[in-house]
C-alpha cells in the first residue's frame, strides 16, 4: 500500500503537464517569422507610389488583409495605385494556409520536422513495473491514467498559424535594365516532362519571401486568435517599406 501512494504521488507530479501548460499558456503568444529579409532602396516622397495585390487561396476566405495592408501603407506616407505600370514598388501576397496547426509543423515552412508524444500508457506501464501487488498497482495506474486522460483532455496547448507567400517588384532607377530568365518544368505522367524557358529585359527588380505568423494560448479558438494573427501578418508586409 505504501509503494501504491507514492505511485500515486508520483504520477501525480507526472500529471502536472496539464497545469503548467494552463499556467504558462495562460496569455496569447503571437510571434511573425520571415523566411528572408528583403531590402528595398529608399527613395524619395515622389516615387513612393505602390499597387498592392492580395490573394486568399486558403480554406478561410474571411481572413482578410488587403485592407489593413493598404491602410499601413497610407500611414507610412505610400501613395497606393491601380494602374501597376505606374507604381514604383509592386506588392503581391497570397495566404496559403491559415488555421490550426502544431508548432514544429508550421515551423516546417520555415524549418523542417514536427513530432507529437501522448503519455496515457506510460503511467499504467509504470504502476504494473513498481508496485509489488500487480492487480492493485495496475488499477492505480490505470486511475491515474484515466485522470490525467481527462486533464489532458481539458487542457488544450493549441496554435493557429497563417502562412504567407509574398512577392515584391521594384522599379529599376535611371535607365537601368535587369535581365529575366524564368525556367518552367511541366511533368509528363509519371516519367516525362517539358521544360520551358524565356529570358527577357525587364525594368524590375523582383524579391521573394514566405511569412509565418503564428498565435499560441491554452484552448485558444480560432476568433481570438484571428485578429492577431492579422495584425502580426500586416506590420511584417508593411514593416519592409
Amino acid at each position: 500500500m505504501k509503494k501504491i501512494v507514492m505511485l500515486i504521488a508520483a504520477a501525480s507530479l507526472t500529471g502536472c503537464a496539464a497545469t503548467q501548460v494552463a499556467i504558462s499558456k495562460r496569455n496569447l503568444d503571437v510571434q511573425t517569422k520571415m523566411s528572408a529579409t528583403i531590402f528595398l532602396e529608399p527613395v524619395a516622397e515622389s516615387q513612393r507610389t505602390i499597387f498592392v495585390q492580395v490573394r486568399n487561396t486558403s480554406d478561410k476566405p474571411d481572413f482578410d488583409i488587403a485592407e489593413d495592408v493598404k491602410q499601413s501603407l497610407s500611414a507610412k506616407g505610400y501613395r497606393l495605385v491601380t494602374d501597376p505600370a505606374k507604381a514604383h514598388y509592386i506588392l503581391q501576397a497570397n495566404i496559403l494556409q491559415v488555421g490550426r496547426s502544431d508548432q514544429s509543423a508550421a515551423e516546417k515552412t520555415l524549418n523542417g520536422g514536427y513530432g507529437a508524444i501522448t503519455g496515457f500508457a506510460t503511467g499504467a506501464i509504470a504502476a504494473a513495473t513498481i508496485s509489488p501487488s500487480y492487480r492493485d498497482a495496475l488499477g492505480a495506474g490505470l486511475a491515474i491514467a484515466a485522470i490525467s486522460t481527462l486533464a489532458d483532455a481539458a487542457v488544450k496547448d493549441v496554435y493557429y498559424s497563417a502562412i504567407t507567400d509574398i512577392q515584391i517588384q521594384e522599379r529599376i532607377q535611371g535607365s537601368g535594365k535587369a535581365n529575366k530568365t524564368s525556367l518552367n518544368v511541366l511533368k509528363q505522367g509519371t516519367s516525362g516532362g517539358t521544360a520551358v524557358t524565356y529570358a527577357a529585359k525587364t525594368n524590375m527588380l523582383q524579391y521573394q519571401t514566405r511569412i509565418l505568423s503564428s498565435a499560441n494560448k491554452v484552448n485558444l479558438e480560432f476568433p481570438e486568435a484571428a485578429p492577431a494573427l492579422r495584425a502580426g501578418l500586416v506590420r511584417s508586409i508593411s514593416g519592409m517599406f
